[in-house]
């Protein structure tokens, strides 16, 4: 469940850039003679941004508009990740995930040397450290192995020692391909990508309504909650946190709902930064739906350790503090997030605690580097995970894309992106192109 909060905020900050970009002031123009597109792209995460790219460059006479609630893109959790790029190891064989992700690394590192966009293909150390983790290791390689991930290779201890000389474990799996980079930046490139080639971008546009208006041709109106509109012939929707709010807006069931869950990290201190140069991961233990704490170089220098995972107390909850208790009791009066909490609550308690205590989330780390004590972290950052989730509890692990229709006229215009957390990133391309297939099959364009 927490294969998001393994790609938790990067804190650099995002400089906007102002192409073709449309301000709460100046939009109020469009307010009045109603800009009219041939699709608008609701969503200015990394999914979004690289979906309307891809759409305007198949469809270059197309009119498409970028649409996003916040002063800038990337804001939620295509900003605030770890900013791993995953092989594609965890993820069943033959399901979106694992398609998507292979095909998206391939397509991201081209994308990354084309633009000049700094990565580092620093791989990643899956270490097993006692003999009961050994058979899940093995079948980790062989999904590997399933999904065509590339290069992929068991390491004994001594082999381990060779690649990361301060890892401790009596086997591993070496993923060479996997890689560092900072999200946030790659979206911000898709968007520049698309106001280039002539879209509109609106910032703090926070959609609120959607409304089935007498015209032929551009049926579909969205307002704000500033009362500002546009109107489309069609939309599609890659909302990530509010995937579920903006598709009951729509006439589309409420189901899967978006629970959030916030996963923090710890900072090494800079002077411990040269502890590891590769991504070094526990064995996932499948009677729990994360993935444990582990090791990630940032592109920035620092090591973060990390993630729990604790409930949000708001689909943007970064902090204890955040509380929104409309959304809260929402969260509580799910049938699917009662069950689920009652299955794991043990194990919930453990990760309350460890966001309380940092040593506890230390010694999770010292299992496989023994250096790292206490004294060697700090308070890092946090990001929030959009994890979808049905009535009965079951935590939905695969991209979702427009589960069910809608109602009415604007139903039959609309796709929706519902599900797409990690390695979301990693396959945004391959997802832009996936979303392009089904919109031009779909919808004509």
């Amino acid at each position: 469940m927490i294969t998001m909060l393994n790609h938790l905020r990067p804190l650099r900050a995002i400089t906007a850039v102002c192409y073709n970009r449309v301000s709460v002031a100046e939009s109020r123009q469009y307010s009045e003679k109603k800009e009219c597109y041939d699709i608008v792209v609701i969503g200015g995460g990394i999914v979004g941004s690289a979906s309307a790219r891809e759409l305007l460059l198949r469809h270059p006479d197309l009119k498409i508009a970028l649409v996003e609630k916040e002063k800038r893109f990337a804001y939620h959790q295509s900003g605030n990740n770890s900013g791993v790029i995953h092989a594609g190891i965890y993820y069943k064989p033959g399901s979106l995930k694992a398609k998507l992700c292979v095909e998206g690394l391939n397509l991201s590192y081209k994308y990354l040397d084309e633009k000049g966009i700094k990565y580092s293909k620093c791989g990643k150390l899956i270490v097993a450290t006692n003999r009961s983790e050994i058979p899940r290791l093995l079948d980790l390689y062989d999904r590997g192995i399933k999904n065509g991930v590339k290069d992929i290779k068991l390491l004994d201890t001594n082999e381990l020692r060779e690649v990361e000389p301060k890892c401790k474990g009596i086997q591993a799996l070496w993923s060479p391909h996997t890689g560092i980079v900072n999200w946030g930046e790659v979206t911000e490139s898709y968007v520049k990508d698309f106001e280039k080639c002539g879209g509109k971008t609106y910032l703090n546009f926070e959609v609120s309504k959607f409304v089935d208006v007498d015209d032929a041709e551009y049926p579909v109106m969205l307002t704000n909650n500033k009362k500002l509109s546009i109107k489309a012939k069609y939309v599609l929707t890659c909302c990530g946190l509010q995937s579920d709010t903006v598709a009951v807006l729509t006439g589309c069931p409420e189901e899967p709902k978006i629970i959030p869950f916030r996963g923090e990290y710890l900072y090494l201190v800079p002077n411990k930064s040269n502890i590891t140069k590769a991504n070094i991961y526990p064995v996932p233990d499948p009677r729990f739906p994360f993935l444990g704490v582990h090791l990630t170089p940032r592109i920035d220098g620092r090591v973060i350790v990390g993630p729990n995972a604790i409930l949000a107390f708001c689909k943007e909850g970064y902090k204890w503090s955040d509380i929104n208790m409309k959304e809260l009791m929402n969260i509580i009066q799910f049938s699917g997030f009662r069950k689920m909490a009652f299955k794991y609550a043990g194990f919930g308690l453990k990760e309350m605690t460890r966001s309380v205590l940092m040593p506890l989330q230390v010694m999770q780390v010292q299992r496989y580097i023994q250096d790292i004590t206490s004294s060697d972290v700090e308070r890092g950052p946090a990001g929030v995970r959009a994890q979808a989730m049905t009535k009965d509890g079951t935590l939905i692990e695969d991209f979702v894309f427009d589960s069910k229709p809608g109602s009415g006229a604007i139903g039959s215009r609309v796709l929706h992106c519902r599900n797409a957390p990690s390695p979301g990133a990693t396959s945004s391309l391959a997802i832009a192109k996936m979303i392009a297939d089904k919109m031009q099959n779909e919808f004509k364009l």
